[in-house]
């Protein structure tokens, strides 16, 4: 039994650098590693049982190496279906999933990407604050307020 001759991979590992080449290289090396661990116990388990002598430890302690190599296989082909179908997160709102450049939720409606907001707009919001804003970016002249209205409907046709 060659169980040994691999050593289990932990969490902190090195999933093959990241690449998609070498997340594909990582899991075949793990499914040959958990193939491996699968005849092993099973064969481990054959020869207790042949024997009429199960050693409960042995066999938790080999199942917990199997699951933890069946784990981080698992992982890895997360990571790769994701990167295949070139999704790119979660939705704060509602969970769902969304590929990679989507502005707002298939589901929901969310705006998935933080708006931008020209700088002149956030400095009339932090002079409303009582913030400093600096002369270059401060608005002039009495009506300039004026200019970030709504034009009326008496503004579009031409009459004052």
């Amino acid at each position: 039994m060659s169980g040994t001759e691999n050593a289990p991979a932990g969490p902190g590992s090195s999933l093959g650098g990241g690449s998609l080449a070498g997340l594909r290289q990582r899991r075949l090396e793990l499914a040959e590693r958990v193939a491996s661990l699968t005849w092993d116990l099973g064969g481990l388990t054959y020869e207790m049982a042949i024997r009429d002598h199960y050693r409960l430890d042995v066999l938790a302690r080999r199942a917990a190496e199997l699951q933890q190599a069946d784990g981080e296989l698992g992982e890895i082909e997360r990571l790769l279906a994701s990167a295949e179908a070139a999704i790119d997160g979660q939705c704060s709102s509602c969970g769902a999933v969304h590929s990679r450049g989507a502005a707002y939720c298939w589901h929901c409606g969310a705006a998935l990407i933080a708006e931008a907001r020209p700088a002149v707009l956030q400095s009339i919001q932090a002079s409303s604050n009582g913030n400093h804003v600096p002369a270059d970016t401060a608005q002039v002249g009495e009506n300039s307020e004026r200019a970030h209205a709504v034009p009326t409907a008496a503004d579009v046709s031409g009459s004052a």
